[in-house]
């Protein structure tokens, strides 16, 4: 095998390893989790959204929308609004004022892939 700067002097395949060689501790993962083991992810900014409903329109019916116009959605009053973490379904909820300001309060957890739309 011809070496080059880039490349490795020697590379291994998977199969090549001795059993246990190179794998994790027998205990990793044993030991109870706490937030401060997430630290390194705390500055990751992710975007939220919460969707109340949702509708579809041709573009006509789009451009004939102004002020003051109502858009029927799809959610009936009191319905559990779907909330989005990078566009991913995570959890529903409801809307809530908190100091007259709109928020969501969350009533379920979504788990992977359980309600995805």
């Amino acid at each position: 095998m011809s070496e080059t700067p880039d490349a490795p002097a020697e590379e291994l395949k998977l199969d090549e390893f001795a059993a246990g060689e190179g794998a994790l501790p027998e205990h990793f993962g044993d030991e109870e989790k706490t937030a401060t083991d997430l630290a390194p992810v705390f500055d990751v900014p992710v975007n939220i959204s919460a969707v109340l409903g949702r509708a579809s329109l041709s573009v006509a019916q789009l451009l004939q929308l102004g002020q003051g116009s109502v858009l029927e959605l799809d959610r009936k009053v009191g319905e559990a609004i779907d909330i989005y973490v990078n566009n991913r379904l995570v959890a529903r909820g409801e809307v809530v004022i908190v100091d007259e300001r709109l928020g969501v309060t969350m009533t379920e957890i979504i788990k992977d892939g359980d309600g995805q739309s």
